[in-house]
């Protein structure tokens, strides 16, 4: 039988980025971009915060459990104003290793609480939907380059 430390190591395969967003400023409408370079306090052009919020994920799978919560069909990623959003890996397994995204090093710091906007964003329900769905805070490890389509990986 397989040590529980060699089970927590063990993932299906790579994750991939599906979507990258930037907040111009405060407030602002989200950005997509196809690409992005990220400074140690975050991606370029975005005003987020620096440290251990710098950079946020989301996992695109729980766009749907968010949608299903709310009611809606569908919810589009840039509503929940996370800059990255990741398929195909459990980000909240990835916590205790960090992420690799590209040349980009990331360490997964906090889960990403939902804010009291989220419920004239979302309707009624709306900010308890995302409670356990908001994705997670990262401090940049290492800056570099990202691009939609690449590659991520748990960071051993």
């Amino acid at each position: 039988m397989r040590q529980l430390a060699e089970l927590r190591r063990s993932f299906a395969g790579p994750g991939r980025l599906d979507w990258i967003g930037l907040r111009p400023a405060r407030k602002a409408p989200m950005t997509p971009v196809d690409q992005a370079g990220i400074a140690v306090d975050g991606l370029d052009g975005d005003h987020g915060r620096t440290g251990k919020r710098a950079v946020t994920l989301l996992q695109a799978e729980h766009l749907a459990v968010v949608a299903s919560l709310i009611g809606r069909g569908e919810l589009p990623p840039d509503v929940l104003r996370r800059n990255l959003v990741i398929s195909g890996l459990n980000l909240t397994a990835t916590r205790e290793f960090g992420l690799q995204i590209g040349t980009v090093r990331l360490a997964v710091e906090v889960p990403c609480a939902p804010c009291s906007r989220m419920e004239q964003v979302l309707g009624p329900g709306g900010y308890t939907a995302l409670r356990g769905h908001g994705g997670w805070c990262c401090s940049v490890l290492e800056p570099g380059n990202i691009a939609l389509g690449d590659p991520v990986h748990p960071d051993f």
